[in-house]
């Protein structure tokens, strides 16, 4: 099947490679469980007319993606998804993204605009995940 809904934004002024936004964003998009095992990327010449970056900029995308064993091209078809990265706990209908939302909702109405929102996360994100461990919080709580 050919995913419809994978549109590639590249941020040019961003600081990050075009072809490293291209793998970032097809990963977001396995994790979200948008992209599915057996789905085809979009070819490189729809994505070159939509966004307008070299065609090889497109192929070394694929490439990495294909050596991080996320997909494979299959000659004269395109490029397929081998496997999904998705996690229930991040689905679309899971308890933890349906917070995240109203708490976005919340950020928004309080005057936060978008680049305020998305680097409040990311401190947040790399305090919890740097600061501790992976079941650090767990181990405590258990000898408490």
């Amino acid at each position: 099947m050919v995913v419809e809904v994978l549109a590639y934004r590249i941020e040019r002024r961003s600081g990050v490679a075009t072809y490293l936004q291209i793998v970032q964003q097809t990963e977001h998009a396995l994790r979200l469980g948008v992209l599915q095992p057996g789905d085809r990327l979009p070819t490189a010449k729809e994505v070159v007319a939509a966004t307008a970056v070299n065609p090889n900029t497109v192929l070394k995308a694929y490439r990495e993606l294909e050596r991080r064993g996320l997909v494979a091209p299959r000659p004269g078809l395109g490029t397929f998804v081998l496997r999904s990265l998705a996690r229930e706990e991040a689905a679309a209908d899971s308890p933890l993204r349906a917070e995240l939302a109203d708490w976005a909702a919340r950020a928004r109405t309080a005057g936060l605009g978008r680049a305020d929102a998305e680097a409040l996360v990311v401190s947040v994100l790399d305090e919890e995940f740097t600061a501790r461990p992976a079941g650090a919080a767990e181990a405590r709580e258990g000898n408490e």
